[in-house]
Parts: C-alpha cells; sequence; structure tokens
C-alpha cells in the first residue's frame, strides 16, 4: 500500500492535479510567497500558542503537544499535526491556517485525517477538533463517521490516481491556479 500524507488528502481535495506532479510526474515545486508567509506565521503562532490558556477551546485546563509526527499502518497515511490537545481524558487535533476565511472543504479533511491518526495512537476516539485561523477565530470540526469515510475513498482516489498514472482533469475553480506552485507544468491553465 502506497504510503500517503496527510497533506496529499488536502492537496487532492484542492486539485488532484498535485499529487500528480508530487507522485506520477514528479516536478521541482517553486515555492510561492504564501508558503513562505505560512512557515513563517506557524512558528509565530506556536510561540504565542504555548502562553496562552484554554479558555478558547473551551476547557478549564489541559496539555498541548507540537508538531506531533503519527503514522497508521491501517490507513497508510502519516502526517506532523500542527498541535493537540489533552484535556479530560480526550484528545483533540488542532490545525493552523492564515487566512482570514473560514476553513475550506480540504482543510476540515485534512483535520479530519488528523484525527483519524490520532484515534490509531491513542486507540481512543475523537470526536471533534479545531481549525485556528488568523485572528484568533476557533472553527470547531466533528469528526463523524461519513467524514472519517470520506476520508477512505480519498485516500483510495489518490492511490488509482497514482497506480493509473493519469493527468486528472484542471479544477474549474480557476482562481486556485494564480498562485500554484504547478501552474507552469499544467499547460491548459492559462
Amino acid at each position: 500500500m502506497l504510503r500517503l500524507r496527510v497533506t496529499d488528502i488536502k492537496q487532492y481535495l484542492y486539485c488532484p492535479r498535485i499529487i500528480y506532479f508530487t507522485y506520477v510526474c514528479p516536478v521541482q515545486k517553486k515555492v510561492t510567497r504564501k508558503m513562505q508567509y505560512g512557515t513563517e506565521a506557524h512558528l509565530e503562532l506556536d510561540q504565542l500558542e504555548k502562553r496562552r490558556t484554554f479558555r478558547r477551546y473551551n476547557f478549564k485546563d489541559g496539555q498541548r503537544k507540537f508538531h506531533t509526527a503519527l503514522y497508521s499502518p491501517r490507513l497508510g497515511l502519516q502526517g506532523k499535526l500542527d498541535m493537540h490537545i489533552i484535556a479530560g481524558g480526550d484528545i483533540f487535533p488542532v490545525e493552523f491556517k492564515h487566512s482570514s476565511q473560514k476553513p475550506s472543504l480540504n482543510h476540515k479533511y485534512q483535520l479530519v485525517s488528523y484525527a483519524m491518526l490520532l484515534e490509531d495512537e491513542y486507540n481512543k476516539p475523537v470526536r471533534y477538533g479545531f481549525i485556528y485561523i488568523d485572528q484568533g477565530q476557533i472553527i470547531t470540526v466533528d469528526v463523524t463517521p461519513n467524514a472519517r469515510l470520506f476520508v477512505k475513498e480519498t485516500l483510495n482516489k489518490i492511490r488509482l490516481l497514482v497506480l493509473r498514472e493519469l493527468m486528472p482533469n484542471r479544477v474549474r475553480e480557476k482562481g486556485k491556479c494564480i498562485d500554484c506552485e504547478y501552474r507552469n507544468f499544467c499547460g491548459d491553465v492559462r
């Protein structure tokens, strides 16, 4: 089974061609300004988060763990989670996103994927997690049976794409292509 990364799920849901250019026809990707900003902002947010209380997550107290490397042989999936909280005997994944907009579908399923990895790591269910966006807004994301199934189906679709080695159709939302690190390789995007 092809070992995938949680970011592959996020990228596939954003644009399947990213998976094509990562696994089938690997190319040197261009680091965009958005990617550089995200890396810098993550470091800053890590430092701030270490000093904050748990009130914004509606917990009295808890324990934060940063940048935990996770792997599930059952799912063939790995990733490094921004942060997770252990509070009241439960586990909650937290993903930091540098955006002023509500999280996209791909970000929500990225969080669900991390929840599934935490479930395998701790051998206990994860009911929900959090996406932390700029300006300190916390979005709660439920980890439902249907969401878990969607992640498993997406993993299967990614593996099939890699196995078949076929270039996926381009995404309908052309705005996604503007800052894409693979834009120069698509050929049908202007």
